[in-house]
């Protein structure tokens, strides 16, 4: 595919820099959070240093809650160990241009040791790596697409922060889903972010009305899993800041209010180096290989306890409900979105349709979850079971779990987990799940006060 006219080359950059068409770049990673960080520097002297040195960042970004307090706990990092520095090592592949921001380039960086430039193991895009390497050895190489789901709302961020987010005006009065008139109006929005991904070198295929009010999903084209990763971070980043430009507010919260939530549906395929599809076999009677059986029962094996790599949050859960097009039965079946994971396409196109993430998802992780759960079938050969047909709500397979604190619980004891991940990337992510825990645990609600002001 040739390179859309937003990607830049380290030469491209300079000449641009050079001719004053970009003065400032943004060095940024993704993180735990699944949010963009980093900073901006000058465009000249990221030509001239940064580009083959790196730019540094305080190393708590890996240890720090949503609101980014400092928390104890983490190996990464302490006051003892006197947050110290990490490294952004720019992958330059990733250069682009942002077109909603003016004179602005962007570049996803890799997170090291500010000392010797030892990769952070605990940053996503590295959890995502390592497994990708592993696959590398298999002679295979993963495709992913990754769906994501937003509310759009009348109100501008600051105002919905001063509203404590209540009261909102949704973007449109009604169920959209693929409606045209009714998501007419959100054109205005919605075209700006599709032109814009498009600029900064995406390939986006276009957009949906869904059923919450103001609710859309605007899709791009798969990709090998790091870049589709890279971009899902710029893309869902970036929409944000369009969206404030446009004087609205977009949420990718996985449960906003009681209605549908915002899924993430995450797309994977394999393929070998020549470029052959190996999920598909046109003599077998489904159509799937076993390679791809074996990988469909890896996933299914470990869906639980890797749940914790598809809902990372609180809110997470509150998705899972039966009969809401969100998935809680562990299961498979051919186009059936009842299931976890539902089968679709065929030859190059024959792929698995993850159902559990929501929108709240950090991209990486859930992808590394899905590549090492399935590699870990095809290693092993597991045998897949008989698709679900008919309601999987109503089936009586395992669930996911129905919380964050069980999700942590599964992944902590998780033998797999700590095999293809490490002790060190399990303890870290179930210590930030548990932090989550503690925090939620001591709020008391609105939900509380409304039962129990008066009442009890």
């Amino acid at each position: 595919m040739k390179p859309s006219s937003g990607n830049l080359t380290p030469e491209d950059l300079r000449s641009a820099v050079a001719a004053g068409e970009i003065d400032t770049v943004i060095v940024a990673f993704t993180d735990m959070q699944g949010r963009l960080a980093g900073k901006r520097v000058s465009a000249r002297l990221f030509v001239e240093d940064v580009m083959e040195h790196g730019a540094e960042c305080c190393n708590y970004l890996l240890a720090v809650d949503v609101e980014l307090n400092t928390v104890p706990g983490y190996a990464l990092t302490s006051w003892e160990r006197g947050y110290g520095d990490m490294a952004m090592i720019p992958d330059l592949g990733t250069l682009r241009r942002t077109p909603w921001l003016p004179g602005t380039a962007l570049v996803i960086a890799d997170l090291t040791t500010a000392a010797d430039h030892t990769p952070i193991p605990v940053s996503p895009r590295a959890i995502l790596q390592h497994q990708v390497d592993r696959l590398a050895e298999h002679d295979l190489i993963p495709y992913v697409g990754t769906e994501l789901e937003f509310i759009v709302f009348d109100d501008d961020y600051r105002s919905a922060w001063r509203s404590g987010y209540r009261n909102l005006t949704p973007a449109s009065d009604y169920n959209t889903d693929y409606a045209l008139q009714g998501s007419t109006r959100l054109e205005p929005l919605l075209r700006d972010i599709r032109n814009s991904m498009d600029g900064a070198g995406m390939y986006c295929e276009g957009v949906k009305g869904e059923c919450n009010l103001g609710q859309q999903e605007i899709a791009f084209r798969y990709a090998h899993a790091i870049p589709t990763c890279d971009n899902h971070s710029i893309y869902k980043s970036g929409s944000k800041e369009i969206a404030e430009a446009h004087g609205k507010s977009l949420t990718f919260m996985a449960k906003f209010n009681e209605r549908e939530g915002n899924s993430c549906h995450v797309h994977s395929s394999l393929r070998n180096s020549a470029g052959d599809p190996v999920f598909a076999d046109s003599s077998a009677p489904d159509g799937m290989s076993k390679v791809f059986r074996h990988y469909l029962a890896g996933q299914l094996a470990a869906m639980r306890e890797f749940t914790l790599l598809y809902a990372p949050n609180i809110n997470s859960y509150k998705r899972f409900v039966d009969g809401s097009f969100a998935p809680t039965a562990v299961a498979w079946g051919h186009d059936n979105r009842s299931c976890a994971l539902r089968v679709v396409g065929r030859g190059h196109g024959m792929r698995v349709e993850n159902r559990v993430p929501g929108g709240d998802v950090n991209q990486y992780l859930a992808v590394a979850g899905m590549l090492a759960s399935g590699l870990h079938g095809i290693e092993h050969e597991l045998e897949l079971g008989e698709p679900l047909n008919g309601n999987a709500y109503e089936s009586d397979v395992e669930r996911v779990p129905t919380t964050l604190r069980d999700a942590a619980d599964l992944f902590e004891g998780s033998a797999l987990a700590h095999e293809v991940f490490g002790d060190e990337v399990v303890e870290h992510y179930v210590h930030a799940a548990r932090t989550e825990v503690r925090a939620f645990d001591a709020v008391v609600t609105d939900w509380e006060r409304v039962r129990g002001f008066e009442r009890l």
